[in-house]
Formats: C-alpha cells, sequence, structure tokens
C-alpha cells in the first residue's frame, strides 16, 4: 500500500482558505458565481433628444435621465413609466424590475424617442 502524505506547505493557500471556510469557491477561483452589483447608465438630455436613443440594462439595474436643455422634457412609457416634468438642470431615476423593450418619448415634445431594452 502506497501512502502519500503531504505537508500543509505543500498545498495552496487557497485550498487551505477553502477547506476552513475562510473564502468561498468563487474567491477561491472555483466555479462558483459572484452576483453581479446593478449598474447605473446615463441618458443625457440635450438639444432635445436622448443620448443614447436606445439604451439597454438589466433587470434591476438604475437609468437617470439628466435635463440639459434649458426647457423641461419627460421620459414617458404609456402604462409602464412615466417621468413627469423633469426641470432644466434636473433628472430622474428608474430601476427596470421587467425585462422588455419599452420605447418612451417627451410628452412635451413627441419628436423625441428612445427606447429602453431591460434583459
Amino acid at each position: 500500500m502506497n501512502t502519500t502524505r503531504r505537508s500543509a506547505g505543500s498545498f495552496p493557500l487557497w485550498l487551505l482558505l477553502l477547506a476552513v471556510g475562510v473564502v468561498g469557491p468563487a474567491e477561491a477561483g472555483g466555479q462558483g458565481s459572484a452576483t453581479a452589483k446593478p449598474a447605473t447608465h446615463t441618458v443625457v438630455i440635450k438639444s432635445t433628444s436622448y443620448a443614447p436613443q436606445v439604451v439597454t440594462v438589466k433587470r434591476g439595474d438604475t437609468v437617470v435621465w439628466i435635463n440639459e436643455d434649458p426647457f423641461p422634457h419627460t421620459v414617458t412609457a404609456a402604462g409602464t413609466f412615466d417621468s413627469k416634468s423633469i426641470a432644466a438642470g434636473g433628472s430622474w431615476k428608474f430601476k427596470p424590475l421587467r425585462v422588455g423593450e419599452f420605447a418612451y418619448t417627451c410628452t412635451f415634445h413627441p419628436n423625441m424617442k428612445g427606447t429602453l431594452n431591460v434583459k
């Protein structure tokens, strides 16, 4: 019978830490997945347009619209979200919780159009 013994110094440090519960599989280089933190995305309202015109986010991310025009705008997707009036220099935040594609417009300036894609 051949038995091989290893000294503590011959094990990788991450394996020892994993064994005693100091780190989890993701930190130790294993296949575990860490949960990504929600991101913040910015849409600038300027020159009566949304930039970017199409924004793609993950469910639970935050989208912030910043009005850089000298007059108010809205971010309105009928039946889904409505910022109401965003004053000049103001902003509005929205956290989408539903997956889908949502076309939105400014109720004051119907030629302004944008799309929020939620994955």
